[in-house]
């Protein structure tokens, strides 16, 4: 039952990659390409690291993978949104000094 479980989750994971890696093939703008990686950080690993938390069964390598997966579920948006703004200011060029 838990080696059915963990190809459940291994193969959503690999779903939601091979998805998000054929999203970067087809878009060629910087925002989309960054709107595909989002969910690849969010989903797709974190389902592969629970995929394999799961097969491993309880110990402290689950509880190691079950930490992967939650950094990465979280820190995934949050550096996405990092690299977003990080390219807003390249686009909109060097910012003017304002005196007050």
């Amino acid at each position: 039952m838990r080696h059915a479980c963990a190809l459940a989750l291994l193969t959503a994971g690999v779903g939601v990659l091979l998805m998000c890696a054929l999203a970067l093939l087809v878009l060629d703008r910087p925002y989309g390409r960054l709107h595909a990686l989002a969910p690849a950080t969010s989903v797709g690993v974190p389902l592969v690291a629970l995929a394999a938390a799961v097969e491993t069964g309880p110990g402290r390598a689950a509880l190691k993978l079950l930490f992967i997966a939650l950094f990465s579920a979280v820190g995934g948006p949050a550096t996405t949104t990092a690299v977003a703004r990080a390219q807003a200011r390249r686009a909109s060029g060097p910012r003017k000094e304002s005196r007050r």
